[in-house]
């Protein structure tokens, strides 16, 4: 994509600290790629901060194009349409179909979990 559209960017771990996230649960270190897409494209490190509540999340989807998560550290458990419940460790990843219902239903304490989407701005919606 050589159109002007996307500009290099860097995040550094020690110029970008987590944040509240959009889950009270998890906190988020946003890694600049809205930013520099145009808002195409986004990128970010979610940790757990608390523990999973009863329950999970709650079933909930995404309207997207694309999802891909990367477990960098520890573990979560996700019930995912179609495939039942799976669970995810440090070094696994999977793309997430768009608009797929799932609950995040348990995650250790160590969790960190790398996420790209695209577009950068997306709607979550709760089923």
């Amino acid at each position: 994509m050589r159109n002007g559209k996307q500009r290099f960017t860097v995040s550094r771990r020690k110029d970008t600290a987590f944040k509240p996230g959009f889950r009270p649960y998890f906190q988020d270190r946003d890694l600049g790629l809205r930013k520099a897409t145009g808002g195409r494209f986004m990128a970010e490190v979610h940790r757990a901060c608390g523990p999973c509540p009863p329950g999970g999340s709650g079933r909930h989807l995404h309207k997207l194009d694309f999802q891909f998560n990367y477990v960098l550290s520890g573990w979560m458990r996700v019930e995912i349409e179609g495939q039942g419940e799976v669970t995810f460790e440090a070094g696994d990843s999977w793309l997430q179909p768009p608009e797929i219902e799932h609950n995040v239903v348990g995650f250790s304490d160590d969790l960190e979990v790398l996420e790209l989407v695209s577009p950068g701005d997306f709607q979550t919606v709760e089923v």
